[in-house]
């Protein structure tokens, strides 16, 4: 049985990767963070939920090698945790830029370096991190600029990993999508036209089919999912 990480697993994007990957037959490692009060109803042996501090590096190596050392190996990793903070460049001090990039950043890279070496070992897997429209393209983080210049850091993680995999089955993306419609969101932005955000579903299902053989002659993605906002 194929395997997959998915951080964040509760969460709205969370849930609906671990529903796909599940539905796909894989077994899914979700993490979780103490006292998480958000139900998961997935089947117990389909699904792993485990407690971890992702900001803890060395938790995070040892969750991922305890993975390894009981299922031999891992296909897919999908690091969905980060978060969000509005700020312009006056009020931006160093501390506000720290703290997005421990949430954005280093949770995923606490994550991706140890499965990335376990992938590079079994010479095979697929990586997904999410980026954001402000982390692509810093015309988009006006405003945002704590938050920008952190998931500006994914798309250089991941140009990193892929020119050390370069002739290997190992490949990492970076997923970027629009707005994402969420309960929260829709709260947020009650005046928004939520048919024309992007559903977890559908990121899903994007991410997924990147860890297909239709899929495995591509290297190096950025995955849009922007629908049409």
């Amino acid at each position: 049985m194929k395997t997959a990480i998915v951080t964040g697993a509760s969460g709205n994007m969370g849930q609906a990767v671990v529903k796909k990957f599940i539905d796909e037959g894989y077994k899914v490692i979700g993490t979780v963070m103490p006292n998480d009060p958000v139900p998961m109803d997935f089947p117990e042996d389909r699904l792993d939920k485990v407690i971890v501090d992702l900001m803890n590096e060395y938790d995070a190596q040892q969750f991922v090698e305890t993975i390894v050392t009981k299922y031999g190996s891992i296909n897919a990793v999908v690091l969905t945790v980060g978060g969000f903070a509005m700020n312009d460049i006056a009020s931006t001090k160093t501390s506000d830029i720290s703290k997005q990039y421990k949430l954005n950043f280093e949770t995923a890279y606490n994550v991706a370096r140890p499965a990335f070496v376990q992938m590079l070992k079994q010479n095979s897997g697929r990586i997904f991190m999410v980026g954001s429209r402000p982390g692509i393209d810093m015309k988009n983080s006006k405003g945002m600029v704590a938050y920008g210049l952190a998931k500006s850091l994914i798309f250089r993680l991941a140009e990193l990993m892929n020119d050390e995999a370069k002739g290997t089955d190992v490949v990492t993306s970076v997923i970027v999508p629009s707005t994402i419609d969420t309960p929260p969101n829709r709260k947020t932005m009650p005046d928004a036209d939520f048919s024309t955000w992007v559903q977890p579903a559908q990121i899903a299902d994007a991410i997924y089919f990147y860890c297909t053989a239709q899929a495995s002659c591509v290297r190096e993605p950025i995955i849009k999912v922007y629908n049409n906002a």
